[in-house]
């Protein structure tokens, strides 16, 4: 009889992570050094690091520092030992192979400002916002996308807890988080938009509202969840010409002003939070309520005007904020975000940064595999695409002329890069045609 193995309770992503580093991909290598271009990196002389200290000329230059963390994070390198292995006997991206110690690259992890890290992150921003998208929407979708200057999604996610053998966590009798991040991701393609990051990892949702007022440009619409629920902040969305679509709070009492529409299954009306507090909302929002099987869910927008946006839009835009909680699992558990290199406040933004950076490599990577297979992006498993870069290494050894996107487009069904069609998403399409199947103008996001 097998004996059996005593309960873990420790994070399963940090129990089974790679003991090996993966192979170098020469595509993905290719698309970093263009859309990073480390020959035109601003020189570092003339910035300050964390102890306020002009940088000097050194061996651990940006250009190595971008290298080795991009490294860690594609290639899924098991800490920094193994990661001056590979630097020493291979080289990394654009970097020779060197020879460094382990206490030089955790130093310079503590001391390189990551405001450098966050604008080469805008840079390769600024490139993936000149490329398509993939995604494949119905026409009032469209219209609906050209109407607001942004949809985004924002929420937020506490970091996982540093590891023992890290010198921040000694000293401190109980877990110790890395903090908390909060991100915003463009709602239809899914890339990535913005990020904040604090080290307080039992920050709340709202300290990071006056932030994504800012960042959100007026007229755009945020879909956020119950964390932000705030009628100070409500207020300030219809206050500054920007929308939001959230999802009601049980219990809270509202009066209602008039009902647009109403449906067997659905009620969209206009009403007042806040009857009984001594600051209630000051400005009207629109709810609407839909039964979903057996339980009514109930959303709630500042776009009071239905032909801006329909009530069955404001309920699948809410659907859709889940696509940045895969965002937040796939780069904690498959691009290693679980799992924290440094203990410093300023290592782990370091790690965060690279991790996003490649992650929108990654979701821009979905996209052109999308167009090619002639698949919304949302059919498209980024977790698949990721574990087939080592397929794609494997081909290279035997064909060096092989390409990435047409390696996945004749591969596909082995790879596994279509997501399949399951129970559930059969029974959403079941229910979506009993709730908004007679309601004129209606359509699902995707056409089928």
């Amino acid at each position: 009889m097998a004996k059996s193995r005593p309960f873990s309770d420790a994070n399963p992503d940090l129990r089974r992570r790679p003991q090996c580093p993966s192979p170098p991909v020469a595509e993905v290598e290719r698309q970093l050094w263009q859309w990073l271009s480390p020959a035109t990196f601003k020189p570092t002389t003339g910035v300050r690091n964390t102890d306020d200290k002009r940088l000097r000329n050194r061996i651990l230059t940006l250009p190595v520092m971008v290298a080795v963390v991009l490294s860690l994070v594609y290639r899924q390198i098991n800490g920094l030992s193994e990661l001056l292995r590979v630097l020493q006997m291979e080289g990394l991206l654009w970097v020779e192979p060197m020879a460094l110690s382990r206490t030089a690259l955790d130093k310079r992890f503590r001391s390189l400002p990551v405001s450098l890290l966050s604008q080469l992150l805008t840079q390769v921003q600024a490139q993936l916002a000149t490329r398509p998208t993939g995604t494949v929407l119905s026409e009032p979708w469209q219209a609906l996308q050209s109407r607001f200057p942004a949809i985004w999604i924002a929420d937020g996610s506490t970091l996982e807890e540093l590891r023992r053998q890290l010198k921040a966590w000694r000293g401190h009798p109980s877990t110790l988080l890395a903090g908390k991040l909060m991100m915003v991701v463009e709602l239809f393609s899914h890339r990535p938009v913005a990020m904040q990051y604090d080290e307080k990892a039992k920050a709340n949702d709202k300290a990071f509202g006056d932030w994504l007022l800012t960042t959100l440009p007026v007229g755009g619409l945020l879909v956020f969840d119950l964390g932000f629920f705030a009628f100070p902040w409500f207020d300030q969305f219809t206050e500054t010409g920007r929308y939001f679509v959230t999802r009601q709070r049980e219990k809270t009492a509202h009066t209602r002003q008039r009902v647009l529409s109403r449906g067997e299954r659905y009620c969209d009306e206009i009403i007042v939070m806040g009857q009984y507090r001594s600051n209630p909302c000051r400005h009207p929002v629109r709810m609407v309520s839909v039964q979903w099987g057996t339980t009514w869910y109930r959303y709630l927008t500042n776009v009071l005007d239905p032909e801006h946006l329909s009530a069955q839009q404001v309920c699948d835009l809410y659907r859709r904020r889940w696509r940045i909680e895969e965002a937040f699992c796939v780069t904690k558990r498959l691009l290693g975000l679980a799992y924290v290199w440094v203990g410093d406040t300023n290592g782990i933004q370091i790690q965060i940064v690279a991790t996003w950076m490649f992650y929108a490599v990654l979701n821009d990577l979905c996209a052109q595999v999308a167009i090619a297979l002639h698949q919304p992006i949302e059919k498209i498993s980024l977790e698949m695409v990721f574990r087939g870069l080592y397929h794609y290494s494997r081909a290279r050894l035997h064909d060096d002329t092989t390409e990435l996107i047409p390696f996945y487009q004749q591969h596909h069904q082995l790879l596994g890069l279509v997501k399949a069609t399951r129970k559930r998403h059969r029974q959403y399409e079941h229910q979506w045609a009993e709730v908004w199947g007679n309601v004129p103008g209606c359509c699902p996001v995707v056409p089928p």
